[in-house]
């Protein structure tokens, strides 16, 4: 599963500084939580419906690409 994932990533000194985004359909306390302290940089719930997943998926990239600040 995506957790999995996330612990694999971030327990890997190669892609451990990798941002990672979670995009799901979770929103539970308890995923949100667990995500954030194995490190996730960002934990976004899936809107419902084609046209609302696409705004969410612009404003994303939108903000990654252009407001984010990251590392050199």
């Amino acid at each position: 599963n995506g957790i999995e994932v996330l612990e694999k990533l971030k327990s890997d000194a190669r892609t451990k500084l990798m941002p990672v985004v979670v995009l799901t359909s979770s929103a539970e306390d308890p995923d949100i939580k667990t995500c954030y302290e194995l490190g996730v940089n960002s934990y976004l719930v899936k809107p419902l419906g084609f046209d609302s997943f696409i705004d969410k998926i612009s404003e994303l990239g939108f903000y990654w690409m252009v407001t984010n600040e990251i590392a050199r």
